[in-house]
């Protein structure tokens, strides 16, 4: 089997490598980045709460409403009540019309404040159940017509939730919406590290596309400041990227492991067409020969993620793998949903905690050529632990310049965090044979959004007990850190394409040749 996973690398580079084709791929690829981004971080801007306060029925006559914004009385109703010393009820809210989020649309404060964060934990729960039935999907039918239905989903979801007329309407939407997010990530990077050679796979998970489009949803946030609007906005630009399905082929390994050797060739001529070199027919024919002296002695079946637990190796590997992505899931998303509780504009918190992953993530493609990708893992986890460790303690000490010291440790936590998260795709991408990669990752996908899914409820904690949300984020990045250590390493190692797996066969020439060897040392020592 090693020697199909050998051969399948050299066809990659008779195709022409890192070519033409490949160039296409990660624009059209890497260009959907923007609708997963945006489609999971909606609720950064759209769970924010804008300056509000509360109209007592009352008291209208006494004061002027439009002016209340502006004046120091409209301080005394910033509160679900009315002051002890004043009558009246508070029969609604007015907010501020600086910012519309789903928070001021739906008047989601005071009794109804755990609403946001609700709504962001069934938005995770929607990636928690589609990313293992997406796994499942990539494996069996393939990684493309997965990938293209997600894209799909996306824009329609996103399109029905700007239309929202009560929260429960936004909360639905939004699981949806989560639901096509955990098909998309559990497919793109398995779907485009098969079509990479080994040497620049880990440029793919280096290339800062997640980053790079936060930092636009940031800015774009302040330039529409209208939660619908950004729903809208993200339908529109994924529409066009839904046409790459007819440009970019079924992946050949999926074809080659699942016994479509004609599907796989046709790919394969493809790739070489775009890469303008010639088809590499010997490769071919060394690669139907192999496949078809297999297929006799392995019949094609099915996987499914009984086979990743009934291998021991795959077993212990997923164990710190999972656990890993279940600690990245809750501090990421842990310190991108608390950006509105770090001092300064809401907005420039949101564009800097985008934009610092940017080179931290690019590091990552260096870092892990030179060092491995697990040695990668533990340097940033562990600079991601120490900046969590930090933030907690000054907001529990609170010193003077607390607000300063709190973003930038903030910064340095999230920078460890994404740039970890990013070694750690290619890590688990790697990890995986090709008949259960998707599994893999989408198991590993799914971990991640438990953790994502307490991320929320903690934030909301975090409000009333200092330093909690950080101290886990730490502890939960120290633990990665020393789980990715265990691993074995993958650099520079050629993709597996099916199980690995001892037969009796082999057990019994491999006991044959320790006799004949031991027979050998034996003779050796009666001649002297």
């Amino acid at each position: 089997m090693d020697a199909i996973s050998d051969l399948l690398e050299d066809i990659v580079k008779e195709c022409g490598g890192f070519g033409k084709f490949q160039w296409i791929l990660i624009l059209i690829l890497f260009g959907t980045k923007i609708t997963v981004t945006w489609s999971m971080l909606m609720m950064t801007f759209g769970g924010a709460t804008p300056d509000w306060w509360c109209n007592v029925s009352k008291m209208k006559s006494s004061y002027n409403l439009t002016s209340w914004t502006n004046s120091s009385a409209s301080e005394l109703f910033k509160k679900c009540h009315p002051p002890a010393n004043m009558t009246g009820s508070c029969d609604s809210m007015s907010f501020s019309s600086e910012m519309n989020t789903v928070v001021s649309e739906f008047e989601l404060v005071c009794d109804n404040d755990w609403i946001t964060s609700f709504t962001t934990t069934i938005q995770m729960a929607g990636l928690l159940i589609s990313s293992p039935i997406a796994g499942q999907m990539a494996d069996s039918i393939g990684r493309k017509p997965t990938f293209f239905l997600s894209l799909l989903a996306l824009t329609v979801f996103n399109l029905g939730a700007g239309f929202s007329v009560c929260w429960e309407m936004f909360t639905v939407f939004r699981f949806l919406i989560g639901f096509g997010c955990g098909m998309y990530l559990t497919t793109f990077y398995s779907f485009i590290t098969e079509f990479v050679p080994m040497r620049w796979r880990s440029m793919i998970s280096a290339i800062p596309a997640w980053a790079t489009f936060a930092a636009f949803y940031g800015l774009f946030s302040w330039w529409l400041h209208d939660w619908a609007y950004l729903h809208f906005a993200t339908a529109i630009v994924t529409a066009p990227f839904l046409l790459g399905i007819f440009i970019i082929p079924e992946s050949f390994r999926w074809s080659l492991a699942n016994n479509k050797f004609m599907e796989a060739e046709n790919a394969i001529k493809r790739i070489a067409s775009i890469n303008s070199r010639e088809t590499p027919k010997a490769c071919i024919k060394r690669l139907y020969d192999i496949t078809e002296e297999e297929k006799g002695q392995n019949k094609h079946k099915n996987h499914t993620v009984i086979d990743i637990l009934k291998n021991r190796r795959l077993l212990k590997n997923s164990f710190l793998l999972w656990t890993s992505w279940v600690a990245c899931g809750y501090a990421y998303y842990a310190i991108s949903f608390g950006v509105e509780q770090l001092s300064g504009s809401l907005y420039l918190n949101m564009f800097l905690l985008s934009v610092v992953e940017i080179p931290a993530t690019l590091i990552t493609w260096f870092l892990n050529n030179c060092i491995g990708r697990r040695w990668t893992c533990f340097l940033f986890f562990m600079i991601a632990a120490v900046g969590g460790a930090s933030v907690g303690t000054v907001q529990i000490i609170d010193p003077p310049q607390a607000g300063e010291i709190i973003n930038i440790a903030a910064l340095i936590s999230k920078m460890g965090v994404s740039a970890g998260w990013a070694a750690l795709i290619i890590f688990t991408t790697e990890s995986y044979p090709t008949v259960v990669r998707n599994i893999g990752y989408g198991m590993a996908n799914s971990s991640a959004r438990i953790g994502a899914m307490i991320a929320p409820q903690i934030v909301h904690i975090s409000k009333h007990i200092p330093g909690v949300m950080y101290y886990i984020c730490g502890g939960c990045m120290l633990i990665s850190a020393v789980f990715c250590v265990l691993l074995p390493e993958t650099k520079g190692k050629a993709l597996e394409n099916v199980i690995p797996q001892k037969t009796k066969k082999t057990e019994h020439k491999k006991q044959n040749e320790d006799i004949t060897i031991l027979a050998y040392e034996l003779k050796q020592k009666e001649k002297y």
